[in-house]
């Protein structure tokens, strides 16, 4: 489960410099955040804007690393990489390879279906490439032709329009999508970059598709494709490095290659190369806590501890929304339910279905939740998405819900956009979204639950 709290409330940005000016020297002000965590930022309206996966949410930073916004949506679930699209919205990658593209508001503007099993999204210059994601790559995956792109050119509607270079085919092809996954990111000029995650390479393409130069490190005196190893039990184990795991071009002009300095990415190194020529032009070992990456206003390079960056997330500038559409559906009874009549109390909307696994794993935690707090303060409202009656009712007589069971028939998704169940919305008093809840996480994550419900009953 991932939890994307609302904005509004938490600690004063205050606390951020005091975290960063403890642990480092003071340096100047003017950065562009490169990368947050394992994730490239993008740098947009004077801002750089980081995705938080964990949290499901865009994190806004401004010139001092204070963080100035956060945006969360339905579609928000695992946000990894943010890069910007024009001069006013932000494209981003889902774990699931979706692009959803949002304004700096945070309204949606549009979204696609990835191209691949799972791609990765940069743009610039007024062209958007795909590459096969570093972040979701499947164990065995589907053999691709030799002649299929290794990077797919889109149109803003996210349809592929065009392919840059092909793929490297090896020698076992089920391992294509793994040795073809890999970093990107797209120049003003409209060149692309383009990094393998399991191959000591960096490559630049020109717009119109030639290879222009190609970067190594020198990590290994010679590489060879992944192998499958002899299996344990029903496990299936591969020997491969992993190399490059995100690209962003800073506002210097030079391209900036978040790396591995072991085969198991553990311990990461940032590499700067210039564009012109493919040289390495400096390199910066990070530590176990320095897990943020930026450019200062001279050009130098800085790190920072990425928790410290997100210690102001609670205090960023905005207040709680609505939660919308406000629903009236019936509960299995008949009987009309809307979310007018919920006023007054915290309420968790629920949303689920009976062929959904964790949905089964997660009605028990809500059950014990449900019974622990007063129906004057606290309210459950579960949503179930079924199509087929039938099958919602076999589940709730099997699971002997205490709390209304609403039906959605089937067109919940449509109506509120989520990736994936279960999905949940806890709202406060006043009907406005306190967090969303993304998937099942278990007894840890409803403990949290349990207090930020107990806090919110608590407040005046």
């Amino acid at each position: 489960m991932r939890r994307a709290p609302a904005p509004g409330g938490g600690r004063g940005a205050a606390l951020v410099l005091a975290a960063l000016t403890a642990c480092r020297p003071p340096a100047p002000a003017g950065f562009t955040l490169l990368f947050l965590g394992r994730s490239p930022a993008a740098s947009l309206g004077g801002r750089s804007w980081a995705p938080d996966p964990d949290k499901s949410r865009l994190i806004a930073f401004d010139r001092e690393l204070r963080v100035v916004r956060q945006l969360t949506s339905p579609r928000l679930a695992t946000p990894l990489a943010v890069a910007p699209l024009g001069t006013s919205e932000l494209l981003v990658t889902e774990r699931t390879g979706e692009g959803v593209v949002l304004d700096t508001a945070g309204q949606v503007v549009r979204e696609w279906d990835s191209p691949d099993i799972a791609s990765l999204y940069a743009a610039g210059g007024g062209r958007i490439a795909a590459a096969r994601s570093p972040y979701y790559v499947p164990q065995l995956g589907t053999s691709e032709p030799d002649t299929a792109p290794l990077i797919r050119m889109l149109d803003t509607l996210g349809r592929p329009t065009d392919g840059l270079a092909t793929i490297r085919r090896p020698a076992l092809p089920f391992l294509t999508y793994l040795v073809n996954a890999g970093a990107i990111a797209v120049g003003r000029g409209g060149a692309v970059y383009y990094a393998p995650l399991v191959r000591d390479e960096i490559g630049k393409y020109a717009p119109g598709g030639e290879l222009v130069w190609t970067a190594t490190r020198g990590l290994f005196s010679s590489e060879s494709d992944p192998v499958f190893l002899p299996a344990k039990g029903a496990e299936l184990r591969m020997r491969s490095a992993l190399v490059n795991v995100a690209l962003a071009l800073g506002p210097d002009g030079r391209l900036y290659a978040l790396g591995a300095d072991d085969s198991a990415a553990t311990r990461l190194r940032v590499d700067v190369l210039d564009t012109a020529t493919g040289a390495i032009v400096a390199t910066r070992h990070l530590g176990p806590h320095e897990t943020a990456v930026a450019v200062n206003a001279a050009g130098a390079l800085s790190v920072f501890d990425a928790e410290s960056l997100l210690a102001g997330a609670g205090a960023a500038a905005g207040a709680r929304e609505p939660f919308a559409p406000p629903f009236v559906l019936p509960d299995l009874e008949g009987h009309t339910v809307t979310l007018a009549r919920l006023a007054g109390k915290v309420t968790l909307v629920n949303f689920w279905a009976s062929w959904c696994d964790p949905c089964r794993e997660e009605f028990p935690h809500m059950a014990a939740l449900y019974r622990e707090f007063d129906r004057a303060d606290f309210e459950i409202a579960a949503v179930s998405d079924d199509v087929d009656r039938g099958k919602m009712l076999a589940f709730v007589r099997r699971y002997r819900p205490p709390f209304p069971i609403l039906v959605g028939g089937g067109r919940m998704k449509q109506v509120y956009h989520y990736r994936g169940l279960p999905y949940s919305v806890l709202l406060d008093r006043r009907g406005r979204v306190i967090e969303r809840i993304f998937g099942f996480g278990g007894a840890d994550e409803f403990r949290e639950l349990r207090q930020t419900i107990a806090n919110e009953v608590r407040a005046p």
